[in-house]
């Protein structure tokens, strides 16, 4: 079967690989749709760390194929969606309401048990964060598995394993965005639109839209932006005039310390400053040792939304069903799987909000 496969640093080629049959307590699907998400070039070019070669991909949607022993969350012919973070229910995180913490399935792309099912001329595969959902058929721990309704597409359900999720997450349970507030979001990429939407869905009065593409200024209005800051624009200054004390909510949405700062300095007196974009291990964001503690601010870190994917999944896809979520209008272009080296060079150039990975046909 063919896969998107990361052979080592900023290397990428789409090639064929072997599966194992799940194992116990591991669900085979047949892929669908797999979003290309930024957190896959981050692996590719080491901002997070994985270990080569592996099978990138952990946003998707499929059907399940094959369950092994003791599989209870799904059964063959089920429509699921994959959730990167594992939801075991009684670890640590899971058994205090953070399943998004849940650390269940180990980081180096193996399955719980430290084996891998990917193979490639007798040579082992690891998958991205235990999924790989880059290939066409994928062997995950049922605990990342979520079934979903049949009336969903799949090409629409992909999104909601990572990005949409994240977003929108971030928004409604990290942040917990008021009705009436003002909003700004850093960076307008596909988790930026996401977090745009979840302030809508929220009744934020006013979110303002901060990016230095005017393409995705555009788009940022499509979802729900009110304003958008000039590019340019000192978005500090800019905000806190516009609003007359800066916003009671800023999400940094890149992964950069500096627009960390920004967002910062744009959050009121009392307000909350999300940091949602995931920067470089070697990189700090830094608070005044007087000033913050002094101004009655929160930063916080979002992981994932604050997601439990087994009660989100469906309530995401719920406002989907209802009109107030757009996941369809979040893909701008959708691709083959031998198309994937094209995908990441729009990635890299910022041209979608979503690119999404089809196995079958478009």
């Amino acid at each position: 079967m063919k896969a998107v496969i990361a052979e080592s640093l900023n290397t990428l080629k789409v090639g064929d690989v072997e599966l194992d049959p799940p194992r116990a307590r591991e669900v085979q699907v047949r892929m669908v749709a797999a979003g290309v998400c930024h957190s896959d070039l981050s692996a590719l070019n080491g901002t997070i760390p994985i270990v080569f070669p592996t099978v990138l991909g952990h946003e998707g949607a499929g059907v399940v194929e094959a369950v092994g022993e003791g599989v209870t969350q799904c059964k063959v012919g089920d429509l699921v969606v994959m959730s990167f973070v594992p939801n075991c229910g009684t670890c640590f995180h899971c058994v205090r309401g953070e399943a998004y913490l849940c650390q269940a399935v180990p980081p180096s792309g193996k399955q719980v048990d430290g084996t891998t099912r990917l193979h490639r001329d007798g040579q082992d595969l690891n998958a991205f964060l235990a999924l790989g959902n880059m290939a066409e058929r994928v062997v995950v721990p049922s605990i990342n598995v979520v079934p979903i309704d049949k009336s969903i597409p799949l090409s629409a359900a992909a999104l909601i394993g990572c990005g949409v999720t994240t977003g929108v997450g971030a928004a409604l349970n990290t942040a917990r965005v008021e009705a009436g507030s003002t909003v700004a979001v850093f960076g307008c990429g596909g988790v930026g639109l996401s977090v745009i939407q979840g302030a809508r869905i929220a009744g934020a009065a006013r979110i303002f839209a901060v990016d230095l593409s005017a393409e995705k200024l555009e788009m940022a209005k499509r979802f729900g932006a009110t304003d958008v800051v000039p590019p340019g624009e000192d978005a500090a200054k800019w905000l806190t005039k516009q609003t007359g004390q800066g916003v009671d909510y800023a999400f940094e949405v890149v992964g950069n310390p500096a627009v960390a700062d920004v967002a910062m300095r744009a959050t009121r007196r009392g307000g909350k400053t999300v940091l949602v974009g995931v920067g470089k291990l070697t990189e700090n964001v830094s608070v005044n040792a007087l000033i913050f503690p002094l101004s009655g601010k929160t930063l916080c870190g979002c992981m994932f939304g604050n997601a439990n994917p087994r009660v989100d999944f469906p309530r995401l896809l719920g406002l989907y069903r209802a009109g107030k979520l757009d996941l369809e209008g979040m893909v701008t272009r959708t691709y083959r799987v031998d198309q994937a080296v094209e995908a990441f060079e729009d990635l890299k150039k910022g041209s979608n909000a979503r690119g999404v990975i089809l196995f079958d046909d478009p």
